[in-house]
């Protein structure tokens, strides 16, 4: 057991020092609860509508939920909330739920008074509906975990091992999901353990959630319920012929933040990419619209047992990622802050870091040892996501790979647990087959040549490691009590992270955020999620 514990706590960090900066984050979060709780969004409504099972598009072109929402807003109702109107509505006509509001999407059904809205009546149906979309929710969990399971089991059996880890992680970015799904599955029987599909540019900038398969996208495809479906199964049948199981992750970012959550709880998908400040800071996105439609989208994470990504790992894009190493050890605590009081366990928190040290400074690789120990010692119960170099990749593949492998054995030696795969590519193109192949030839490589390297390695007490690692700690606590004097939305004006600076009124889609009135009725609280 001694042992155990020496080698759990290689940094000898200040145990005392790590429980301020939770102090400290704790301050930064609570300052901004009462607006947070006190607030809905346009999206929440839309997510609201969306638990209750209700889909589809008018014309094959706006999809329902955004025209109720929309009738709703124009009516001046908003405040109040959809759900008690729609309770009301279904009430008074005995329609479903889709039906009442494809009606009223189409114009076919006003609005009732605000006095039907909160009647006994009104209150049942809202919490019958939302008790069916808990159990939509607990069916997919269930399937889901159960096939995780017995694949895991079955691996364990044949390979006489415990599951791999890290995880090796891969993207797919055709914009096709039928392409995806080609690209996906081959990615599977290479040895990839995660595929994400990476969305289209820009559609975290879309105040709405495109209906149905796609086929086209810039850069990606968009997030749909049926495109979740249709990788799902995919990676499913793949993952029954390798005999492993393959998680399945997108992005709940942006405007849509909630809505993608609840579409990925009810379509069995595993992991979201899911940052509180990513959004402000990198997609000029309204402040408060961000922070209050991230707390619901991981209140539902946590309800389905989806392993949430931050974006850490972007600030090293934009600033040095050596003197920027305590920005994004904050954000990690913040994040961690953000999702505990969303209820979120620290099983499912995967915070964000990355390998982009300048390859050429001396010791880099020194740095970046330091770096993933300090966050693997300080979260150890968090699956953390560990970015590869992409900041100074250039055209030469043959470095490229080099760098990517350094990679992989800091990862390994340092017990990541989410682990993206670097491309020799990276600075030319969109990855392509045989790119992933080779990325994840040589990742498996590593994690198996190196697997058992960080039982086995000790960091010197008095050595350049530890010295980092306690120098970034302390300048994190220092930073995150200037955070707490100033409060978050004035640190996000100074451009602490990642040196862009937003300053607290403007952003994208703050028309959509709103006080509730008194009056206003929250399916989720009726059922505790």
């Amino acid at each position: 057991m001694m042992n155990k514990q020496r080698k759990m706590n290689k940094l000898n960090l200040d145990k005392a020092q790590i429980i301020r900066c939770r102090n400290l984050a704790k301050r930064i979060v609570n300052a901004l609860l009462p607006e947070i709780t006190a607030s809905s969004t346009d999206s929440i409504e839309r997510t609201i509508l969306r638990f209750w099972g209700v889909e589809g598009s008018l014309d094959g072109n706006i999809p329902v939920v955004n025209a109720v929402i929309d009738r709703l807003k124009r009516a001046d109702r908003i405040t109040d909330g959809v759900a008690g109107p729609i309770g009301a509505l279904i009430a008074e006509t005995g329609a479903s739920v889709q039906e009442v509001c494809r009606r009223l999407a189409s114009g076919e059904l006003d609005w009732p008074p605000p006095s039907k809205c909160t009647t006994k009546a009104a209150v049942s149906i809202a919490r019958k509906l939302s008790n069916q979309g808990c159990k939509r929710i607990q069916s997919a969990v269930a399937e889901r975990d159960a096939l995780k399971a017995r694949l895991e089991e079955q691996w364990k059996k044949e390979h006489k091992k415990e599951t791999l880890s890290p995880w090796l992680y891969v993207i797919v970015a055709t914009g096709n999901i039928y392409e995806d799904v080609k690209q996906a599955q081959a990615a599977v029987f290479a040895g990839a353990d995660c595929i994400a599909v990476i969305r289209s540019t820009a559609q975290s900038l879309l105040d709405y959630v495109p209906e149905g398969a796609t086929t086209e996208g810039f850069g990606g495809t968009y997030a749909t319920a049926e495109n979740f479906v249709i990788m799902r199964r995919a990676l499913d049948e793949a993952g029954e012929k390798a005999g492993r199981y393959v998680r399945l992750v997108n992005y709940a970012s942006g405007l849509c933040m909630p809505e993608i959550s609840i579409l990925a709880a009810q379509h069995k998908l595993d992991m979201l990419l899911n940052d509180s400040m990513y959004g402000i800071i990198f997609r000029d996105i309204h402040r408060m619209r961000t922070f209050v439609d991230q707390f619901l989208s991981r209140r539902i994470c946590a309800a389905a047992g989806i392993i949430i990504n931050t974006g850490e790992d972007n600030y090293l894009t934009t600033a040095d990622a050596v003197t920027a190493a305590p920005t994004v050890l904050a954000s990690q605590f913040i994040n961690e802050r953000f999702a505990l009081k969303a209820g979120m366990p620290r099983s499912l928190m995967g915070l964000g870091h990355a390998f982009e040290a300048d390859p050429w400074r001396k010791n880099s690789l020194l740095y970046e040892l330091a770096t993933a120990q300090l966050t693997r010692e300080v979260f150890p119960e968090a699956p953390i996501k560990y970015m590869p170099p992409t900041r100074y990749k250039t055209g030469d593949i043959f470095f490229s790979h080099v760098l990517d492998a350094m990679f992989n054995l800091a990862s390994t030696a340092t017990g990541q647990t989410i682990h993206l795969c670097g491309m020799l590519t990276e600075a030319l193109h969109t990855p392509i087959l045989q790119d992933r192949y080779k990325s994840l030839e040589a990742a498996r490589y590593i994690r198996s040549a190196a697997s058992d390297l960080k039982h086995e390695i000790d960091f010197n007490a008095n050595g350049f490691i530890v010295a980092h690692a306690t120098k970034v700690l302390g300048k994190t606590e220092a930073l995150l009590a200037k955070i707490a004097r100033i409060g978050l939305l004035q640190a996000l004006a100074k451009g602490i992270f990642a040196d862009i600076k937003r300053p607290p009124e403007g952003g994208r889609g703050g028309e959509g955020v709103f006080h509730k009135s008194d009056d206003y009725l929250d399916p989720f609280a009726m059922v505790n999620l």
